[in-house]
């Protein structure tokens, strides 16, 4: 969602803020904007990209030492310059002039709205963020300073959200606040920062100071302080540790590939690798991978409920075969922005597992907490980012370690994610006696294997290729898969459209006369993932449907699957088939087929039209 960075320094931070958001692009937005202290605060908006930006900054030779910085995906308030941050006020005479930015939702923004307008504040945009900057000006007014006001002002707001705030009478430090939403700071030798993530700072520091819930702290160049509040007073100074990130600047840099999308596709090898690295060493599985109090826990499990949105939720659709399979345990796999509005039966010993790529998925933490609140004693969270809010409120936790995902339609996350899910499983089955030593020694065989696996796999893609040359043309396309693979079919499906703007659906291909099948003619091309399993058979019965009425078959085959290429049926044959860890293999010629589909098409194959990476808002 909303990117947002922050710097007071010696030196001229201009460079900074645009570096910054030029790092949060892959967060998805619409519109970016800055403004800096030099003789008053001065602002940059613009419905561009952050490059238009970056041309108006030089035009204007704009400089100075403290400033906010933002990247807006919008809620309130169509995109447009007047509803693009930085929002001011102190148009009005007599009031502090204050600039603020802020990432996520303010849900009462109506009613404060209506009081701020009866207090003579005058509002200039659609947004919701406009509310925040009256109020902070208003209560500046009574209040010490600005961060005293800051902390009066969100004991008013209510929902999740972070913001910074400048004052034009105080050039030389600006205060932030995290309630809900990502937010960080970054202290170097010549100023101090804050971002909505570590990659938006790296080129300024390493030395990271990760925010809690309710923060509020003010920099300087020369130093910082972090603050509790209660009832809008400030209450105590607080500390928090100083981490030196290991995340590099090399890590975040495309090489040489043309899209982050291609060059996380191409490491997932890799990335896997690096995820499962603790059981390659290894000759057995232990449950201490998952922390120190996971073998008591998982003993005591009885059932999983695992809560996930989008490609992570696909992810645990996949992880509920596993573990009913191999696990013999009940799992329940819920859409994370449903299962909070319902009231669900809560089963003793139940396991509640959180699946987000960023830890930050607003639905998944809040779902997180209902689940928690309703009764549900014990949590796992399996997160790529160390620090993130998931991975703090989870009393177990399982680090991906895909390394920074930037294309927003997730690849090496959802593959990690798959292999965290599969130990998960092995681990849980071994502690039931239900994965004898054989069967576990083979296992960690193939989990040793599965990078070279997935660097034969990708080599499909000169094929994949040229199908994706006939699929440009076409406006909707079907995913099929059974068993285990119908969830591999759905994100199949998910990541075409994300990217290539083709309106495609998954169905469990056993679903087909139950309707689908009606759509099917010569010009809907219909994929379908056929691995050499107990339900090839009747896979086969299904594509022989779509066949005898004219439409045209996609299939993504093991070798051994005996499925012959014909008239209006291709057939692309993966080299690998590894049992359990087949869905990840058939993973990667989809991701594939979505990225060569959308270079076709012309697509902005990183940053999607309409969509963000990090969903920190409901």
């Amino acid at each position: 969602m909303c990117g947002i960075v922050g710097a007071v320094s010696v030196n001229n931070v201009v460079p900074v803020l645009l570096e910054g958001l030029q790092r949060l692009e892959y967060r998805g937005y619409d519109s970016a904007g800055l403004v800096v202290t030099c003789g008053g605060l001065q602002r940059l908006r613009t419905t561009g990209r952050v490059h238009e930006l970056q041309k108006l900054a030089d035009e204007q030779k704009m400089q100075g030492f403290a400033g906010i910085a933002h990247t807006r995906w919008a809620t309130h308030g169509a995109p447009s310059v007047r509803n693009a941050h930085p929002h001011f006020s102190g148009l009005e005479e007599n009031n502090p002039r204050i600039a603020v930015v802020h990432n996520g939702i303010v849900e009462n923004y109506e009613s404060m709205r209506e009081r701020l307008q009866s207090e003579g504040y005058r509002f200039v945009s659609d947004t919701d963020t406009e509310v925040i900057a009256h109020l902070v000006a208003l209560n500046l007014k009574r209040s010490e300073g600005l961060l005293e006001a800051v902390c009066a002002s969100i004991a008013e707001l209510q929902g999740a959200f972070a913001i910074a705030v400048m004052e034009e009478a105080r050039p030389d430090k600006i205060v932030v606040a995290r309630n809900g939403a990502p937010l960080l700071l970054g202290l170097g030798e010549s100023g101090n920062y804050a971002a909505s993530d570590v990659s938006a700072l790296l080129k300024a520091t390493k030395n990271m100071v990760y925010l809690e819930e309710g923060d509020v702290a003010e920099l300087t160049s020369s130093g910082y302080r972090i603050v509790n509040c209660h009832n809008g007073k400030v209450v105590q100074k607080v500390e928090r540790a100083v981490h030196e990130t290991e995340l590099t600047s090399d890590a975040i840099e495309l090489g040489p590939y043309t899209h982050y999308m291609q060059k996380e596709i191409f490491e997932q090898s890799s990335a896997v690798a690096n995820t499962l690295e603790m059981v390659f060493n290894a000759q057995s599985i232990s449950p201490n991978l998952f922390g120190s109090a996971a073998e008591s826990i998982f003993s005591q499990t009885s059932s999983i409920l695992i809560l996930a949105c989008g490609t992570s939720y696909h992810a645990g659709l996949v992880a509920r075969y596993w573990l009913e399979t191999v696990a013999g345990l009940p799992c329940n796999v819920e859409i994370a922005s449903e299962y909070r509005y319902r009231d669900p039966i809560v089963s003793p010993n139940t396991l509640v597992v959180g699946i987000s790529q960023s830890g930050e998925t607003a639905d998944t933490l809040a779902a997180m907490k209902y689940a928690k609140k309703l009764g549900h004693a014990h949590s796992l969270a399996i997160c790529n980012v160390p620090e993130s809010a998931l991975i703090r409120q989870s009393d177990l936790r399982f680090l991906t370690r895909a390394g920074p995902e930037i294309g927003v339609a997730s690849t090496k996350a959802f593959t990690t994610q798959l292999a965290s899910l599969l130990l998960l499983t092995a681990t849980l089955a071994k502690l039931r006696r239900k994965l004898p030593p054989e069967a576990e020694s083979c296992l960690i065989a193939d989990l040793r294997h599965l990078p070279v696996a997935i660097q034969h796999t990708l080599q499909v893609e000169p094929q994949v290729k040229a199908w994706a040359k006939r699929f440009a043309q076409k406006r909707h396309a079907l995913f099929l898969g059974r068993g285990v693979h119908y969830p591999i079919a759905m994100e199949g499906a998910l990541k075409l459209k994300e990217i290539s703007y083709i309106h495609a659906e998954a169905y469990a291909a056993g679903e087909l006369k139950h309707g689908p099948l009606a759509l099917v003619d010569s010009e809907m091309p219909v994929v379908a993932i056929a691995p050499n399993d107990q339900l090839l058979s009747k896979l086969k019965s299904n594509l022989q449907e779509v066949h005898a009425r004219g439409g045209e078959l996609y299939v993504f085959a093991d070798a051994d699957s005996h499925i012959v290429p014909s008239e209006n049926l291709h057939v692309i044959r993966l080299s690998e088939h590894e049992g359990l860890l087949s869905p990840i293999l058939h993973t990667i010629p989809l991701q594939l087929l979505a990225y060569h589909v959308a270079l076709e098409k012309n697509t902005d194959v990183d940053k999607p039209r309409n969509l963000a990476k990090a969903v920190t808002v409901e």
